[in-house]
């Protein structure tokens, strides 16, 4: 019998991040969609984390149910993009990672925060990307594709299963 994991979102990106860590542990990967009780766009780590832990308690049960949550932070006058993820395990264990950040350009900072747009229709409407927080998101943008959505994901991921791969271990 495999083990289950679920991850608490319908976006592709994220379930393949999972995907990519969970699998070749024996883990069946499944996406369900779940509302993150925060806003659409995160303005603060501590927003984000919560809408991370959100996803991953609303979640059907599983051996691991994970929340993935992406958000903005706003240092001195930079804002940054920046993301986070919740594991739970099957005996309600939480843990916690948040990702690497990059800083975003004074036009889109100026749309998310005055204008309360969401990064992804801030970046959709100014760069004329097409859906791409389901793609290479901002990130990918800001890289070239060196970095893309999904590895800041799988970089979570993996840091929050090697939480729970110590937790028997404590």
């Amino acid at each position: 019998m495999s083990k289950r994991a679920v991850v608490g979102s319908g976006n592709i990106v994220k379930i393949e991040a999972v995907r990519q860590v969970l699998e070749p542990f024996g883990y069946e990967v499944v996406g369900e969609a779940v509302d993150s009780l925060v806003s659409d766009q995160p303005l603060t780590d501590e927003e984000t984390i919560k809408g991370a832990l959100n996803r991953a308690q609303n979640c059907s049960e599983a051996d691991l149910k994970i929340g993935l949550e992406a958000g903005v932070m706003l240092i001195g006058d930079t804002l940054f993009l920046t993301n986070y993820g919740a594991l739970i395990s099957g005996n309600g264990k939480e843990y916690f990672a948040g990702g690497a950040r990059i800083p975003l350009p004074d036009v889109i900072k100026d749309l998310i925060l005055n204008k309360r747009m969401e990064l992804a229709e801030a970046m959709d409407y100014y760069f004329k990307t097409e859906d791409i927080k389901h793609n290479e998101g901002a990130v990918g943008y800001f890289t070239n594709n060196v970095v893309k959505r999904v590895d800041l994901f799988v970089h979570i991921v993996k840091l929050l299963y090697g939480q729970y791969l110590m937790g028997g271990k404590e």
